[in-house]
């Protein structure tokens, strides 16, 4: 199974309203299926106010290779900051036999 990513378009608010139809039109057009887009509103008079649509689509291979080496990197990294703390504290932590594997702590 493919994860779905998550991807933003803003439109500036300095646009005339058929340009925005227009780009609105064009976005539509151009979503996968099951794309779950969403419009909102967003900024202020300081920053300025635009639309942004957020919708999901397929995550890419090149998206997929880099997240599956950065995740292994990350789980590798989280057990050996686990293990350095439980080296610190004296305390083993396994997962207990029975429902939702929850942890127990063993001194």
């Amino acid at each position: 199974m493919t994860r779905r990513v998550k991807e933003f378009v803003d439109i500036e608010d300095h646009s005339s309203l058929d340009d925005l139809i227009d780009r609105l039109v064009e976005l539509r057009d151009g979503l996968p299926p099951e794309a779950d887009a969403e419009l909102k509103l967003r900024g202020d008079e300081v920053f300025g106010r635009r639309i942004s649509i957020s919708y999901f689509r397929a995550q890419t291979d090149e998206e997929a290779e880099c997240e599956k080496r950065y995740a292994e990197e990350a789980r590798e990294s989280k057990e050996r900051e686990l293990a350095r703390l439980q080296q610190e504290l004296g305390v083993v932590c396994y997962a207990a036999p029975g429902k939702r594997g929850k942890l127990r702590i063993v001194a």
